[in-house]
């Protein structure tokens, strides 16, 4: 079996409107601790300069977490990094007025093996790209409660004008509850993690359509970029794009 690492592709951009960038992405396609890789989109909120440390503290809190933990299980590792970042995110919002009320959306996401294990707290999403388009995340928010309720179809919830409230954030509260998933691999699979930046400007079908239609997942992800800035850009964009059919699980 050949060996060969996976490719991946992360930007982020202010959009065409808003003078601070608020989103964060991480990716190591190399060890973080004990895990092979390590991949983290942050969107983070609050009031001038907050949210873009919202993000980044964050980040690199659940980073060093992991470079630290004696633990082995991945999921025991993900949601207590993720934690520690939300317990010291509302200790630095107390101690520091100029951070009060300050959060980020989070989602974590590792590749063992044909298995992807991820976290997730907002509405930040990871898309599963192959034959279609696949969100495995659910939005932890006020619009998707209410689907979830039957209130309203899913359809309408693309376009409701309270569809940016979220009920969940990293220093929102201090039992913060996180969503866990793990998801087995297939060739072919491309991910995409990204902040609500690129999902509320392009649809899901033109995301699946400007994937497919990259030479590789650089020009894919300059071209959702592109589309989100071209169809208003009017907040942060951030995106993450894995492909991990180089990795030696699938390579022969």
């Amino acid at each position: 079996m050949k060996r060969s690492s996976m490719k991946t592709y992360s930007v982020t951009d202010p959009g065409m409107v808003r003078d601070i960038n608020e989103d964060y992405v991480f990716v190591a396609d190399e060890p973080v601790g004990f895990l092979p890789n390590l991949f983290i989109v942050a969107d983070g909120m609050g009031g001038h300069q907050a949210g873009d440390f919202a993000s980044k503290y964050s980040v690199d809190t659940i980073r060093r977490e992991l470079m630290r933990t004696k633990e082995q299980d991945v999921e025991k590792a993900l949601l207590s990094a993720v934690e520690v970042a939300n317990k010291e995110i509302i200790k630095k919002s107390v101690d520091d007025d100029r951070l009060k009320g300050m959060g980020t959306t989070i989602i974590v996401a590792t590749i063992v093996r044909q298995m992807m294990y991820f976290a997730n707290v907002g509405d930040s999403r990871l898309y599963l790209i192959n034959r279609g388009i696949v969100q495995l995340t659910k939005d932890n928010s006020l619009v998707e409660e209410m689907v979830r309720l039957g209130g309203i179809k899913p359809e309408e919830a693309k376009h409701h004008p309270d569809k940016n409230i979220i009920t969940r954030a990293i220093g929102a509260k201090a039992d913060i509850e996180i969503d866990f998933y793990e998801h087995r691999l297939n060739q072919g699979d491309i991910i995409l993690i990204c902040s609500d930046g690129l999902t509320d400007m392009v649809e899901d079908e033109e995301i699946f359509y400007l994937i497919q239609s990259g030479r590789d997942i650089v020009e894919s992800g300059e071209l959702l970029l592109n589309a989100a800035k071209t169809n208003g850009g009017v907040d942060n964009i951030g995106i993450i794009l894995i492909d991990p059919n180089e990795n030696e699980v699938f390579v022969c």
